[in-house]
């Protein structure tokens, strides 16, 4: 079986939503160099639905030594420590906690093959956020699952971003999931330059130069200079002005309503003029994207020591069994997840070559 640049790992995502359907019907297609982190017995299930023809032999392994020695047409599946029993008594389509057990499971073994050098990235599927609280997940998402596990056990949390990209559009977010009443006060000066910061250093994975960044301003208009609320003037300029005395290629704050379409790149009749947007709470910077379509969006968390993207779409609990559910946005992720596995590979040759 042959692996690209370094090996990915797949998390299952809840299996009561699409995770498991879109990860067999990518691999019925393109199915190498990766292991599912999940349920076997729930891959199955997906893999039977398929189409007839092509369809993956499912194989439980429990090392990548395994998966080297599998013949084409295999789907690897490393069962995750703490997985719950019977998950495909579980009723699909619905909220569970068992569910938001296995995702969480699935997810926090996955980090650990990436941080011991086991693989080298890994593309998740989507986990059902309710169903991480009933399972008594303090994390309201992936992001703030990974912050926190990313890191050796005892260690402090990384500070990590959502960006949210497509071939058109790139946005990086200074608050994720959280109110909009919380993500308004969580927009600091700090907050938004370790944006920015990290927006700047992650760039070499996905822009390959310098990125010209612009930032979005919170309020209407930016604030019509303090007429609509003063936080681009007390915050997010400041912040602008501290990452530019870094080096940092930073402009604005711009009115919201406009600058995504100014930063859409869609050659010739419209190249954009920056390279990303930083934006400062979810939807603000989400919208934009997602309204681009959903079958090229990919979410990625800036900041992890290794590769994470994502499908930028949800559980979709009303698509489960319906053979409706589209993986063009995990064949996106995994696309984007190995071109940035490489150019982490040929960056760490330069540097052991120094």
């Amino acid at each position: 079986m042959a692996s690209p640049v370094a090996p990915l790992v797949f998390t299952m995502g809840d299996p009561c939503g699409i995770g498991p359907e879109i990860i067999a019907r990518w691999w019925q297609y393109d199915g190498r160099g990766a292991v599912v982190s999940g349920c076997p017995a729930v891959m199955q299930r997906a893999v039977a639905e398929l189409p007839q023809g092509g369809r993956p032999n499912v194989v439980r392994v429990d090392g990548w030594d395994a998966v080297d020695r599998l013949p084409p047409g295999s789907l690897p599946v490393w069962s995750p420590p703490g997985l719950p029993d019977d998950l495909l008594a579980l009723p699909r389509g619905a909220v569970a906690r068992e569910a938001g057990q296995a995702a969480a499971a699935s997810v926090r073994h996955a980090v650990t093959l990436c941080r011991t050098g086991v693989a080298a990235g890994m593309v998740t599927a989507p986990l059902h956020k309710e169903a991480l609280a009933l399972a008594g997940e303090p994390y309201p998402g992936h992001t703030e699952l990974l912050q926190a596990e990313g890191v050796p056990p005892g260690s402090a949390p990384l500070d990590v971003r959502m960006m949210l990209a497509n071939e058109q559009l790139k946005t990086v977010l200074v608050t994720v999931h959280r109110s909009l009443r919380s993500a308004i006060e969580a927009v600091t000066v700090d907050a938004v330059l370790s944006t920015l910061r990290i927006t700047h250093a992650s760039a070499p994975m996905w822009c390959g130069r310098v990125p010209r960044i612009a930032v979005a301003g919170l309020n209407p208009h930016a604030g019509e200079g303090g007429l609509f609320g003063d936080e681009e003037i007390r915050i997010i300029a400041p912040a602008i002005a501290a990452a530019r005395g870094e080096g940092i290629d930073a402009h604005g704050p711009f009115a919201p309503d406009t600058v995504f379409m100014r930063a859409r790149h869609a050659p010739p009749a419209h190249p954009g003029e920056f390279d990303v947007v930083v934006a400062m709470y979810h939807d603000q910077g989400l919208i934009p994207v997602k309204y681009l379509g959903l079958d090229g969006g990919v979410n990625v968390t800036l900041g992890l020591p290794f590769v994470r993207t994502s499908p930028d779409h949800g559980t979709a609990f009303d698509l489960v069994g319906t053979g409706r559910a589209d993986p063009a946005s995990f064949a996106a992720a995994v696309a984007m997840a190995r071109q940035f596995v490489a150019v982490r590979s040929v960056a760490v040759g330069a540097a052991d070559a120094r």
